[in-house]
């Protein structure tokens, strides 16, 4: 600025004159600076106010805080209800089926089967202990060893058979009527604080082909949450606003090992399933079709197919004496709809597959030639390892 200024004054000026004038506008811009400076710094801080209106200020919080009180206190009940239901599970002691660390802790759901008690978790936290290594521990301070211990390793899913009276079980709701955006609470001992609850939205369904640190989990069909889950909230419930259980929760995804807002819980009625046939038969019995899908098969494969709704599994190949082979399917048929659910990837329809009771007919129909399809299948029985 001031060496624009020299440059536009005049050259007849003499020298004394033209030193005058700058120091004169240096002094002004000077003070200038000093009075903006002092104004900006009285605009610095709070401002000061009165006992009145701090008075004042409290009675605005005390009514506008009634309004949410009604949300707050929902919460407060939520966990009151669902507290007794949620178990704290420790693995003591060495085994030696496996190696693995020592002292495991986790934590699980109370549920009521008929007239017996039963506790709902995850397969990875109790696979390797034997049943004088698992301690189950209560609420109310009880604890109890399990009879009995059932395992299946494609979902990630273990009941325990326990012996005991007065318990209180948990309400089981239905995951299948969750949306994305839903309020949620997840309860469990993480780092072994046992019955901790944490609070956050369903931020996506249906996740599938992640890859798990649990030995791998074949039939996925996650929901996403932001709640903060982290070790030791292995098998807990995940919880809806009407006090229900609509998830189990079992995994995060970190590149820490510990909470990221990224965490995925088994929907209820997936798990629910797997425990009704662990109790009954000891196993689960899965479904098969017989088909071999194309796993990149995409959204433009589907498009240059005409497929007005781009999704479904694409058939590559049929196992001769199977339940597709008998249902007439065929290769590059493209399965857009399975017992009445339509199929979004590969992935889903094997788990639609593997839900379905085996010999049960079922209506399924696919895009063929440019043309909808309707078939009837009954599946078969596919063998698995539910260790």
């Amino acid at each position: 600025m001031f060496s624009m200024l020299e440059q536009e004054a005049p050259q007849q000026r003499c020298g004394p004159c033209h030193s005058r004038t700058l120091i004169l506008l240096v002094f002004a811009f000077f003070c200038t600076s000093l009075s903006v400076t002092s104004v900006t710094f009285a605009q610095v801080g709070p401002p000061s106010i009165t006992v009145k209106q701090r008075e004042q200020l409290y009675r605005e919080i005390v009514r506008e805080t009634a309004s949410l009180k009604s949300q707050i206190d929902l919460l407060k009940k939520i966990v009151k209800v669902v507290r007794p239901s949620v178990v704290h599970i420790e693995i003591n002691g060495g085994t030696s089926r496996r190696n693995r660390l020592p002292d495991e802790t986790g934590s699980g759901v109370v549920f009521k089967r008929g007239d017996k008690f039963y506790v709902l978790t995850n397969r990875h936290l109790v696979r390797y202990a034997d049943l004088s290594e698992v301690t189950i521990r209560f609420s109310d301070g009880r604890e109890i060893q399990p009879k009995n211990i059932w395992l299946d390793a494609g979902t990630d899913v273990a009941v325990l058979g326990i012996d005991s009276t007065q318990l209180i079980p948990a309400r089981i709701g239905d995951s299948q009527e969750l949306e994305i955006g839903e309020y949620i609470l997840a309860v469990g001992s993480p780092f072994g604080l046992s019955h901790s609850v944490t609070f956050g939205i369903v931020s996506a369904k249906g996740r599938r082909d992640l890859e798990l640190a649990t030995d791998g989990v074949a039939y996925q069909d996650f929901l996403q949450i932001d709640a903060s889950i982290n070790p030791g909230n292995s098998g807990g419930p995940l919880v809806n606003l009407g006090g229900e259980v609509v998830g189990i929760n079992t995994a995060i995804a970190s590149t820490s090992g510990r909470h990221e807002g990224v965490g995925f819980s088994i929907p209820i009625n997936m798990a629910m399933k797997i425990a009704d046939q662990l109790i009954d038969k000891g196993k689960v019995v899965r479904g098969f079709l017989g088909v071999s899908l194309d796993s990149r098969f995409s959204h433009d494969a589907a498009v240059r197919l005409g497929l007005k709704t781009p999704r479904g599994a694409r058939v590559t190949g049929i196992t001769q004496n199977s339940a597709a082979s008998r249902a007439r399917v065929r290769p590059g048929d493209v399965i857009v709809r399975f017992n009445g659910t339509w199929i979004e990837s590969d992935d889903h329809l094997v788990n639609e597959v593997s839900m379905t009771p085996v010999g049960k007919p079922v209506s399924m129909k696919v895009f063929r030639d440019g043309e909808m399809v309707e078939l009837t299948v009954t599946v078969g029985e596919r063998e698995l390892d539910n260790r």
